[in-house]
């Protein structure tokens, strides 16, 4: 038998994998709905190919060959492979389906997280998310260079060749110590920052950059010179009582319980907020499932998981 160098094809694969598994023709051309003759005809141009009997026919049964023997467990690899590369292309395109790489900002994550990931799982039960909590900096270059997929982080990015999808907005409390002149209060005016020490977060963060806008509009031109590398940092400072500083509403829950020695006071409308969004790239063919974990963040607001409203 001269041996072909032409390919088997994924049709003579089945028909002899069938053959292989049931050892009856006719049994396997009635599992794989061909005729008898389709099927005989399929076996022996595999041989061909291959260069090799892989089947011996008696007039009682049909036998396989050693080769056949060994060519059909690498039949069943070659087909079970087919299958599950059809099986990719589906799931595919399914919405938010397989490995996800998600970047995040730290003044987000510890509060979002957490209301977040189980309906996310709920909903999206073939989702892997795996999670880079990061700053807005290195995210967005993660995002850039495709070693994330999509950012959660304060807009706007102003940042060219991305999309950004607007979340939730959430406003600014001013936290201070337990007792201070004013814990608790409510409709403060902006101005009362020009007064205080407030306490900021290091450079690398949006926060602080976002918080230092804020103290500009009060028209405070100066600002502690101590520094904390995290919120969870920055409360227990306040509670030392070396300042006040100002948290986003999300994580007041969080941080003061953290912090008993902590007060809360809140400004009139309108009040100093940040927005939050999701941002991938708009060059990314995922645009669609992005949009759909954008709405599942929407739900967890609407579902008052966070103290935040809706993004306009």
């Amino acid at each position: 038998m001269v041996i072909s160098t032409r390919q088997p094809t994924i049709t003579q694969l089945r028909a002899f994998l069938a053959v292989a598994e049931l050892l009856h023709f006719r049994d396997a051309a009635a599992a794989l709905g061909m005729s008898q003759p389709a099927l005989s005809n399929a076996i022996a141009s595999l041989e061909e190919n291959l260069g090799t009997q892989l089947v011996e026919r008696t007039t009682r049964r049909v036998l396989l060959t050693p080769a056949g023997e060994r060519i059909a467990h690498h039949a069943r690899r070659v087909l079970d492979a087919l299958d599950d590369l059809v099986e990719a292309a589906h799931a595919a395109r399914r919405p938010l389906t397989g490995p996800l790489n998600l970047g995040i900002i730290p003044t987000v994550a510890p509060y979002l997280l957490p209301a977040l990931l189980r309906p996310l799982a709920k909903e999206f039960p073939d989702l892997a998310p795996q999670v880079f909590e990061e700053q807005t900096a290195r995210l967005l270059d993660g995002l850039l260079n495709g070693r994330l997929d999509v950012v959660i982080l304060a807009l706007p990015t102003e940042l060219p060749g991305v999309t950004e999808i607007p979340l939730y907005d959430e406003d600014f409390v001013l936290v201070v110590p337990r007792g201070h002149k004013y814990d608790g209060a409510a409709g403060l005016p902006r101005r009362v920052l020009r007064d205080l020490d407030v306490l900021l977060l290091d450079e690398g963060h949006c926060l602080r950059d976002q918080t230092l806008d804020v103290c500009r509009e009060a028209g405070l031109r100066r600002h502690s010179a101590t520094r904390a590398a995290s919120l969870s940092t920055l409360v227990q400072l306040v509670t030392s009582g070396l300042g006040v500083t100002l948290l986003p509403e999300t994580a007041v829950p969080v941080e003061t319980q953290r912090g008993a020695g902590l007060g809360v006071a809140r400004f009139a409308d309108p009040a100093p907020f940040r927005r939050i969004g999701l941002v991938y790239r708009s060059s990314s063919a995922r645009g669609h499932e992005f949009a759909a974990l954008a709405d599942c963040v929407r739900r967890v607001v609407q579902a008052r998981l966070l103290p935040a409203r809706l993004a306009a």
